[in-house]
């Protein structure tokens, strides 16, 4: 039995859309102090870049973890035409009762590329930059309920910035 060496490749792409920040499961006042600024009505726009990541060994044959045209065509139709110049929350159905965060976001690229990939088992990494100082890494992993590190997994997922108020968690933010 040989072993192959196992390569990342990696393509990014960019989309814009817009979304308020804003949980069905909290109230008003709760979705203000938790969102802050992005919990405006009228909602904000980002421009976001998406890095997918796939990881496998290279074929003997064709030097490729991946045809990187097979992994364009997969971001387009799982990306660029679900989310580009798009309202999360009102055309996009998964974002009905969740809220839009980077980190909703990221999972549910990751949802959707799994459907649409040949070869899902090769989908390693998603990584969304929401501003140039804000990302978001998603990889596929579950967090299991009850667990007792819960606030401090979530406490790590949050972007903070000190110098913010303390009460605004999101990750939506842009300091």
């Amino acid at each position: 039995m040989s072993s192959r060496p196992q390569v990342y490749l990696t393509r990014k792409e960019c989309f814009s859309a817009c979304h308020r920040l804003h949980s069905p499961f909290l109230s008003e006042e709760a979705n203000r102090q938790v969102y802050g600024k992005c919990n405006n009505p009228n909602g904000h726009g980002h421009n976001y870049t998406v890095e997918v990541t796939v990881r496998g060994p290279v074929d003997g044959k064709t030097g490729m973890v991946m045809n990187i045209t097979d992994l364009k065509e997969y971001m387009n139709q799982a990306i660029m035409k679900k989310l580009d110049h798009l309202n999360l929350d009102k055309d996009v159905p998964y974002f009905k009762n969740l809220a839009s965060t980077t980190e909703n976001v990221a999972i549910f690229i990751w949802d959707s590329l799994k459907l649409i990939m040949d070869k899902p088992e090769l989908l390693y990494e998603i990584k969304i930059h929401e501003t140039d100082k804000n990302a978001v890494i998603y990889r596929g992993e579950k967090h299991m309920v009850g667990h007792h590190h819960h606030n401090e997994t979530v406490k790590q997922s949050r972007v903070t910035n000190s110098s913010e108020n303390s009460s605004n968690m999101s990750s939506d933010s842009d300091s």
